[in-house]
This record gives C-alpha cells, structure tokens and sequence, in this order.
C-alpha cells in the first residue's frame, strides 16, 4: 500500500521548505491535511509531484491545484491570522481553502464548476474545520454577499483582475496570483491602500491560466 503520509513530508521537506517556505503554521497545514484525498483517485500518487494537477474532468480547461511549492509560498505571503475572512477563487476541490481554514481563516471558497463545487462540499464537511462556505458563481464577479475581505487568493494565471473583485477587499487586504500579463508569468502580491493598489513581485511562477481573468482580445496595458 502506497505511504501518502511519507510522500507528504516528502513533499514539504524536499519541495516546499527547499522554495524558501519558513512559516511552520503553513508547514504543519500541508502536513496534516491528506492532499490526496483533493484529486480524483486516478491520480492521487500524483498529488505530491512538482506539479501543477488537473483535478476536473476537462484536462485542459478544468480546475487544478497548483504545485504543492508555488501554493505554500503564496499562502505564506498572506500572512494569514486566525479569523481572516478569506476569498478563495477557483477553489478547485478545496484543498486550498482546507490549509486557509487550518490556518485558523474563514473562508468563502468559489467556484463556477457545480461538479467541481459538490466534490468540494463534500471535503470541506471532512476537513475545513467548520470555517469553509462553497459557493457557485462566475469567478470575475468575486463573492460580495460575504466581502469585504481580509485576503483574496486566485488559483492560478491571470491577464487582469476586475475591479469589482478588487473592491471587494478591505483596507490593507491583499491578493496572491500568478499574474502573465507581462510576458513570463510571476507570482505577485497586490495590497489595497485606500482606494490605492500596490503591486510586489514574489517570484517566478508558470501556471496554467483562469480563462475567466483572460484579457480581451482588445485590451491594451
């Protein structure tokens, strides 16, 4: 029988800590929570590889978890304290949204894809802690009937991120993503001053793209 609980402190020992991922609350979540249980059972001994991991039906337009050392790093750019209302995007499963809950968040986890969506009601009623809302909806328009706040994390790459997601964060909230519009795609930390936005780049991070933070085909920077 395949030893997850081995591969998952494989995992964080030779992937996560090794990307420069310190903070121990982050690394006691990715230890404790069972990852494999997040992906279809077909490709659970992938759940712990360097990669990014394709966990809906459509292989090439459907949900992932990113890489277990790309996610760690931007979770621990949060900073994350406990009851931090947090926006999860493109949840996925809830995996994610699992490690935001053991963190001590709150967290409203969104997703458009009702089938992806009911898998990860299903997990977060096992593991979120009693701090997990799953909801439906399209993933541009954000979740106002929980805003503002404290966090927003988006799943993956985006071209823009609409306004009214932005506005849907608090003063000094902050948003983590991999953003490619500018040629190789970064991981990046957005942060709301007043009506400002700051931008700080992380780190280099190629990720599969959020068709629904695609720019227009006449959108000019």
């Amino acid at each position: 029988m395949f030893d997850f609980a081995s591969a998952r402190r494989t995992m964080v020992d030779c992937q996560v800590r090794t990307f420069d991922v310190t903070d121990r609350d982050v690394l006691a979540a990715l230890l404790d929570l069972p990852r494999e249980r997040f992906v279809p059972e077909d490709r659970q001994l992938l759940a712990f590889s360097d990669q990014h991991l394709v966990v809906g039906e459509d292989r090439e337009h459907g949900r992932f978890l990113l890489a277990p050392l790309i996610f760690a790093r931007l979770i621990q750019a949060l900073e994350v304290t406990p009851r931090a209302r947090i926006l999860d995007v493109g949840a996925a499963t809830g995996y994610g949204s699992a490690v935001l809950a053991h963190l001590g968040a709150a967290v409203t986890a969104l997703e458009s894809d009702e089938a992806v969506a009911a898998k990860a009601r299903q997990l977060a009623a096992e593991f979120g802690e009693g701090r997990i809302e799953v909801v439906t909806g399209p993933l541009a328009d954000g979740w106002s009937a929980t805003a503002p706040y404290d966090a927003i994390v988006i799943n993956g790459a985006f071209d823009v991120i609409p306004d009214k997601l932005r506005d849907q964060l608090v003063d000094g909230g902050k948003i983590v993503g991999i953003s490619s519009h500018s040629g190789a795609p970064k991981a990046i930390l957005i942060q709301r001053v007043g009506s400002s936005f700051s931008t700080r780049t992380l780190f280099d991070a190629p990720a599969p793209a959020l068709d629904a933070f695609r720019a227009p085909a006449d959108f000019i920077f």
